[in-house]
């Protein structure tokens, strides 16, 4: 995996989102890197992630999802360019559409 995370290459506008931010509080902090061809993310849920005993909160499943294809995106797209990540102009991506079936 690589040593920085996707989202540590995120500009400081970027960085209060939910799921990925840094500098929100209250956010997930999730960080998104590369194993080989495939990029891993890892959330440890705390026990208020719970929605009941054993299972964790559907919507908090969803905002893992979201914020890590947007990272994703981002990695694919500076791999596809031979650009490393942090290089200008920045590559961003947004969530257009997202079903998750429990």
């Amino acid at each position: 995996m690589t040593e920085k995370a996707f989202q540590d290459y995120y500009d400081e506008s970027f960085k209060h989102c939910y799921g990925c931010g840094s500098l929100n509080p209250h956010g997930h902090k999730i960080k998104s890197f590369w194993d080989g061809q495939e990029s891993v993310a890892r959330f440890v849920p705390e026990d208020y992630h719970i929605a009941v005993p054993g299972f964790v909160y559907g919507g908090v499943l969803a905002s893992l999802i979201d914020c890590h294809g947007t990272g994703t995106a981002a990695a694919a797209a500076y791999r596809l360019e031979k650009r490393d990540m942090g290089t200008e102009p920045a590559l961003r991506f947004v969530t257009a559409s997202l079903q998750v079936d429990y």
